[in-house]
């Protein structure tokens, strides 16, 4: 039987590389329903997972708007008929002391986009989830699990993924639906640039330090094989997987490593 799988922000960076690695993998035994606000290069993504004989629907889709999460879901069980797992990718990053925001409109965004986006996808396909004893996977951050400096829009809106998903695997458990929450560290991609700074604007830069970033590629694959076995989490760095624990045994020390994640040239003197 052919497995569905939905993917939110397909159309570049790890939802894109997520795409076409499971095309790989599993080829023709594949539906891929990809969905992003580019259309376009949600096109490309889509001729690639074809090259290997997976089907594959492209759905122009803003996860910040309501209706459009619910139309992305109702166009994936009209092409195909259910859904077997459904992977909420689709984020925006924002780095800014909160005391350098005039205005926290953009703030909002940010929830409607990263919380929201993926909790309207997830509502809209829990009925076809259940039905298939499917897959929810949820890609959060290392900021979802430790408050990172100038990242408190990024950091609220990841945190709320977190605790969202969290309590939604149990209620979901007696259906034989898992939840995977995904934690990635600094990856190789555009997000960081594009996310929103001070004045609710593109950045253009990232807040980070980005030397040692984890590849796309690398993080893809985890999520991926995570996704497969129905793993709880997926923290993929030791720095994380230290850092959620040393949270509760050596807080001020992890205040202390946040601080060292932020780019030399705007740290805090």
């Amino acid at each position: 039987m052919t497995s569905v799988v939905i993917i939110t922000g397909a159309s570049e960076g790890i939802g894109a590389e997520l795409a076409r690695q499971m095309a790989q993998e599993n080829g023709s035994k594949l539906s891929l329903v990809l969905a992003s606000r580019s259309k376009d290069k949600l096109e490309q993504v889509a001729q690639q997972c074809r090259a290997h004989g997976s089907k594959v629907l492209v759905r122009a889709t803003d996860v910040g708007i309501e209706a459009q999460c619910r139309a992305l879901i109702a166009d994936a069980i009209a092409q195909f008929g259910r859904i077997d797992t459904l992977i909420n990718n689709a984020g925006m990053s924002a780095h800014a002391d909160l005391s350098d925001v005039a205005d926290l409109a953009w703030y909002e965004q940010l929830m409607r986009i990263n919380l929201w986006g993926s909790a309207w996808c997830t509502h809209a396909a829990l009925p076809y989830l259940k039905a298939s004893r499917g897959r929810i996977v949820a890609v959060s951050s290392l900021a979802g699990l430790v408050g990172v400096p100038g990242r408190t829009a990024y950091s609220a809106t990841k945190f709320a993924m977190t605790g969202f998903f969290e309590a939604l695997r149990v209620e979901l458990s007696p259906h034989g639906v898992s939840v995977t929450i995904a934690y990635p560290g600094v990856v190789a991609t555009e997000i960081r640039y594009r996310g929103f700074n001070a004045q609710g604007l593109a950045a253009g830069q990232s807040g980070l330090d980005e030397s040692g970033a984890m590849s796309v590629q690398t993080c893809a694959r985890l999520i991926r094989i995570g996704t497969t076995r129905r793993q709880r989490d997926v923290v993929m760095t030791l720095k994380g997987k230290l850092g959620r624990w040393m949270k509760l045994l050596a807080p001020a020390l992890v205040d202390r490593l946040a601080l060292a994640a932020l780019k030399k040239e705007v740290r805090p003197h």
